[in-house]
This record gives structure tokens, C-alpha cells and sequence, in this order.
């Protein structure tokens, strides 16, 4: 049985903590996403316009085996600062490899384009975002706020406030997976002409609001959201991190990487366009070892994980409130959840 863990959150996957900064100013912020202890790290990458950085290294055929921690950041290319502030947080703590007598993190990153929700960006040479992430890192925990926080803070989802999202599902020989979302793409997480999320068939326990579409709800061929994107010409990129306790190499968790992308796919309309920069990363924290037969194992992984991604995407809309133009999901759709 599969079933959502304690917090519904990925730190529900043992030796995973998540820290959330914001500047409400500049209307935007980083997230890290930190292991107890040197993580297998993987990345699939599926968006058209992708922003990232050390993300070469991810791949099986490369010398590095796992990473200190993963930094999604709104800001565009500014965020990438969220990377070398949390490196430098974590190299003060000892945490990377030992060389030449110094110690190196490895912090892979990826970025969302948050510049449509508005905001005083006039920083000149000191963008903020390495000082957002040494103040993420320190507030890493098991327990974190959705919605308007961190890399979600100034992201928008089509016409409406995008958000972080995060879930988790569990099995009972404890198997564990979570998911956390930067949710900012160009596609819309509703369906048309609905109060129901793309992801409605996945939602676990009311997560997100409980809305199932109608016997008359518009379908896909009824309504063309790309059109409907192009008209109101906002923002995109959702980037996130799926976590699982089960020992994975790279090239297990690359797979597992790639099946997650199916959660966007399911949850956001349209999908991987030319403009969204879709990026997921995937980390083993190698707390539990993985069953047997190892395929089977990866597979029920890859499931649960796209399943945990649909959620976080959408639960993540929900979540979000009001800001600069963009209404929140239960704004827009007059409490009806």
C-alpha cells in the first residue's frame, strides 16, 4: 500500500532537510534541499530553455558520486548565486571532498524565470541570492511552509501564482519518495473552463482541494491553453528534486529522474514547450536497501516519484496567494475547493 507520509513533505525521506528564503522586495527567493550526509544525485532535463549549472557531472559516465545539496532559486541567471552561497555555507560546515587541502561541495542548481510577477530587482553588482542561501541553509529542517516561499515565492503558473509544492508517498516494507516543486511554467495547472487541476486522478487526502472536473467539463480539444498562454505571455521553468531513502546509483536514479518528468506531463498543459526550462533532479539518501529484483525496484521508484511530482506541482498552485498580478488559485476560483 502507498499512502502519503507523516508530513507530506519530502523530508518524510530519511537524511532530507529543506530550507526556504525569500526577498519580498525583489519578489523572489532560493530553496535548498540538503542530505544529512554526500547524496547520489541524478538530473533529467526536458524544457526548451533550461537554466542550470553543474549539472554535467550528474551523469553515470562522470567521476562525481554524489552531491551536498541541490539549490533551486527564482532570479533567472542571478539565482545561480543561490548555488555558490549554499556551497560556501556547506564548505564551512566541512561538508564536500576533501582536496588540496580544502573542502568542496558539490551543490548542482537549476533556475525558474520569475521576473513577469514584478518586483525592484535594481541590486547592481549584489543580486541577492547568495545571501538567500546561506540564510536557507540555515534554516534547513524537516518542516517548511508551501506556496509563496522560497524558489516559489515569485512564481506564476500560467495566469495564475505559481508556488512550492511538496509531497511524499510511503509503502509499508518502507519504501519512501517525496517531491518538491518550483512551480513557475508557461502551460496551465488547471483545466479550462474548470476549478480542476490537471493532476486531480493523483491528489491523495484532499491535497489540493478535492475538485474533480464535471461530466461536462470543456476537454483538451475543446479549449487550446497554448493559445490561452501565448495571450497572457508570463514566465516559465518548473524545476524540482525528488528524494527517495532506497540506494540508487547513477544510472538507477537517472532513471528515475527521467520517469519523474512524467508527473510534469501530467500535471501542467502544456508541457516541456520551447520557453519552459523543466529540470528534475532525483537524490538517493541510501538510508534503506533497495529490493529485489533491482529493475522492479527502480520502476515502483520512477512511479511513485512521477506520482509525487504531479501532486507537488499542483499542490503547490494551491497553496499560493495573491501576489503582484497574479491571483492565487482559491482567488481566482472564488473559494470554490
Amino acid at each position: 500500500m502507498i499512502k502519503s507520509g507523516p508530513r507530506n513533505l519530502i523530508t518524510d525521506v530519511d537524511g532530507i532537510n529543506v530550507g526556504n528564503a525569500h526577498d519580498a522586495t525583489a519578489r523572489s527567493g532560493s530553496t535548498i534541499i540538503i542530505p544529512d550526509e554526500q547524496a547520489v544525485a541524478a538530473v533529467d532535463v526536458r524544457g526548451g530553455a533550461p537554466g542550470t549549472r553543474d549539472v554535467d557531472s550528474l551523469d553515470p559516465s562522470c567521476v562525481v558520486e554524489g552531491v551536498q545539496a541541490i539549490a533551486l532559486s527564482g532570479g533567472s541567471v542571478y539565482g545561480f548565486d543561490a548555488a555558490s552561497g549554499a556551497a560556501s555555507w556547506l564548505a564551512q560546515k566541512g561538508k564536500g571532498v576533501a582536496f588540496g587541502g580544502s573542502v568542496i561541495p558539490v551543490v548542482p542548481s537549476a533556475i525558474l524565470f520569475d521576473f513577469p510577477i514584478g518586483g525592484k530587482r535594481d541590486w547592481g553588482l549584489l543580486p541577492p541570492y547568495r545571501d538567500l542561501a546561506v540564510e536557507a541553509c540555515e534554516a534547513a529542517s524537516k518542516d517548511f511552509d508551501l506556496g509563496n516561499v522560497g524558489a516559489g515565492y515569485g512564481a506564476t503558473a500560467g495566469s495564475l501564482k505559481g508556488g512550492l509544492g511538496s509531497v511524499s508517498a510511503v509503502t509499508d516494507d518502507g519504501i519512501q519518495v517525496g517531491a518538491i516543486m518550483g512551480v513557475n511554467p508557461f502551460g496551465s495547472v488547471v483545466m479550462p473552463g474548470t476549478n480542476a487541476f490537471w493532476a486531480w486522478p493523483w491528489e491523495v487526502n484532499g491535497e489540493f482541494g478535492g475538485v474533480q472536473p464535471q461530466k461536462d467539463a470543456p476537454t483538451a480539444d475543446d479549449i487550446n491553453p497554448f493559445q490561452v498562454m501565448i495571450d497572457h505571455g508570463v514566465g516559465n521553468t518548473t524545476i524540482g528534486v525528488v528524494a527517495t531513502n532506497v540506494a540508487l546509483d547513477k544510472a538507477q536514479a537517472k532513471r528515475v529522474a527521467i520517469m519523474a518528468q512524467d508527473g510534469i506531463a501530467r500535471a501542467i498543459r502544456p508541457v516541456h514547450t520551447p520557453v519552459d526550462g523543466d529540470t528534475i533532479f532525483v537524490l538517493s539518501t541510501a538510508q534503506r536497501e533497495p529490493a529485489e529484483p533491482s529493475v522492479a525496484a527502480v520502476g515502483q521508484i520512477g512511479m511513485m516519484a512521477a506520482d509525487c511530482v504531479a501532486r507537488a506541482i499542483a499542490r503547490g498552485v494551491f497553496a499560493a496567494e495573491h501576489l503582484g498580478d497574479f491571483p492565487g488559485y482559491r482567488e481566482q476560483h472564488n473559494g470554490q475547493i
